[in-house]
This record gives structure tokens, sequence and C-alpha cells, in this order.
């Protein structure tokens, strides 16, 4: 190999390294430390889960989320009838959760996302059911069929503003018009994983409140762009949306996303108390319930069970997955310098 020609493939080998890091700083954390604990007051640790006054005889009460409470609470519901138990399924997001958790009026709490080190309460166990791909999907209209990581990350930081910057779509002359879903801003993972906070996104950037809301602004807009997973996209979808490839892949391709290469995605888990006695043993009768549920049932939900998760080297502590298997250090921990 002549001089020149080395230095070549040395310029490109470099700037496809700093192209890397780049894009790795725009990625927020995966996971949180599992080692970290909230500090609550004295005797908040000995306090037993008190339902709210109003509810009565019940033998569990659950919060489900706009994520698990579509997909999940009807499947509870006959669990509950079949097994001769009274559960209350309460309907909410995971800030709802959590602050039910923090006043312990739950036996269980349901989060879309891994926990904070706030949600880390003293004897709060956390039980991973899923992960699954969030797709970036756009109006049917939309001649793209597959965008890279980079561009993802280029469009809703509003760095690509044109559907036409894209070849295939260069008669699709409309400015990009991003909606999204900023929840859980102080949790890590799901769409922390495209840009890791909101100053990040683009000033045009549309926030849409609730997932039937978002799904319909991208049917709605032929030149919108959202991100959300392939589940709730088909749940709510009226008008035509489509759900791109990801630097070729689908959102949809449950051993693809199972790899650990898939880029974004949303992690599901479910709470116990470790003094939860009887009510506790009931919680984990349900969680293994619905993990079995997820693994018979995966294609319908576009979720990547735990047998899968396990198998690619996703990483657990207990019961919860902790960090992706792409990586020796584990993802909640800071760079080393």
């Amino acid at each position: 190999m002549n001089l020149i020609r080395l230095i070549s493939v040395v310029s490109i080998l470099a700037c496809t390294g700093s192209l890397q890091a780049a894009s790795n700083d725009m990625k927020g954390l995966a996971f949180s430390n599992p080692a970290k604990q909230m500090k609550m007051p004295a005797g908040w640790s000995t306090k037993t889960v008190q339902y709210d006054k109003q509810i009565n005889n019940a033998d569990l009460v659950i919060s489900f989320g706009q994520q698990t409470y579509p997909a999940l609470h009807k499947l509870v519901e006959n669990y509950a009838k079949d097994n001769n138990i009274n559960i209350v399924i309460q309907s909410g997001t995971c800030g709802v959760s959590a602050g039910k958790l923090l006043r312990k009026t739950l036996d269980s709490g349901t989060f879309c996302c891994p926990p904070s080190d706030r949600d880390r309460l003293p004897g709060l166990e956390f039980h991973t059911l899923a992960i699954s791909a969030l797709s970036i999907f756009v109006n049917e209209k939309n001649p793209l069929q597959n965008i890279s990581t980079t561009e993802a990350r280029k469009i809703f930081q509003g760095k690509i503003r044109k559907w036409n910057e894209f070849a295939v779509a260069d008669s699709f002359n409309s400015n990009i018009r991003p909606h999204i879903r900023l929840h859980c801003k102080k949790r890590p993972g799901h769409w922390t994983l495209l840009l890791k906070n909101q100053e990040q996104f683009s000033p045009l950037l549309k926030e849409v409140g609730v997932i039937p809301d978002l799904v319909a602004k991208v049917g709605q807009l032929e030149n919108s762009v959202s991100l959300e997973t392939p589940y709730m996209v088909n749940l709510y979808r009226k008008e035509p949306v489509k759900m791109l490839k990801v630097d070729g892949h689908s959102p949809k391709d449950i051993d693809y996303v199972a790899s650990g290469k898939y880029p974004f995605y949303r992690t599901y888990n479910m709470t116990t108390w470790s003094n939860g006695g009887k009510q506790k043993q009931a919680v984990i009768k349900l969680i293994t319930y619905l993990r079995q549920h997820i693994e018979d049932k995966h294609q319908q939900y576009s979720m990547v069970p735990v047998s899968k998760l396990k198998k690619a080297g996703w990483k657990f502590k207990g019961s919860e997955l902790i960090a992706e298997p792409n990586g020796k250090k584990l993802a909640y921990y800071p760079p080393q310098h």
C-alpha cells in the first residue's frame, strides 16, 4: 500500500470514529445504576401499603401506563377472574406510578422505561417484562423507506429540514415536521436514546401529550415524523402511516432488536415490595404469567421477551434488566477519563 493510499485509509477511519463518537455523545443513558437508592425519612421503610380510601376489598392494586394499559389490562382482568382474586387496575403514567409508590398506595407500579435514581425507593424491586423497539414512523405518502441512526438524530435535531434532502424523496419538497411525546424526562432509555435531552431537539419540534394524538398527527400531516413502538402505532393508526427501517432493519424484527444493535427501544418494568408478604407473592405470580404471555405472543406486541434478552447477553440484576449486551462497561456508569 503506497503512502498516499495509507493516509487516505487512516483519514477515513478517523472520520468514521469521530462520527461514531459524535453519535454516541447524542445518546442518553440506557439504564440507571441499580446500586443507588433514594434516602427516605425515618420510618418510611417500615410503612405498609395502604390503598386509597375509595378502594374496597382489593387483593391487589396495580398501576399501568399509556403503553401497558391498552396492551395488558384485559389480560390481567381475565387472570384475576380465572384465579378468583380482586385486582384493581389503575391507569396512568410512569410518573403516576412513581408517585403512588412513593405514597405506598400500590402493590405494583408499571413503568415504560428503566427507573431513574429517584424511583429506586428502599424495598422496591423492579422486574423487567420485555423491551420493544421504538419505530421512526411517517405518513404513508412519504416515499422514504429507510434511514440511518445518524439521519434519524439529524431529523429530530433539525439539521435535516426537508424530506427532499434524501435522494429517494427528491420530489417530496416539504419541510419536515417532527412530533414527539417527551415523557419521563428524568428517566433513562426510551426517547433519550435518540437524543439525550430536550434541548437537543429542533425548536420546530411539536410536543404531543398522549399516544393516540401522536399517531393521529402523523397520519394527518404528510410531512410529519415521530417515534413510538410498533404496537402503539398499529393500535392507534386511523390514517395511513408507515414505520421506516433504521440502518436497514425493521423495528418489528424481534431477533435484530434482541441483538442490541437496534438503537432505540423502550423497557417495560413492574415493581414489587421486598416486604410485601402475600401481596408480593401474588404480584410475582402475575409478573410470571405476563412474562410467559409475552414469550408466547411477542410478535403480536412487537416485544422482545426476557428469554431472548438473556440469550443475547443483556445484563440482569435479579429480575431487572440493567444493561445492554454490546459493551464492556455497564451503560449507567459515567465514562472514565
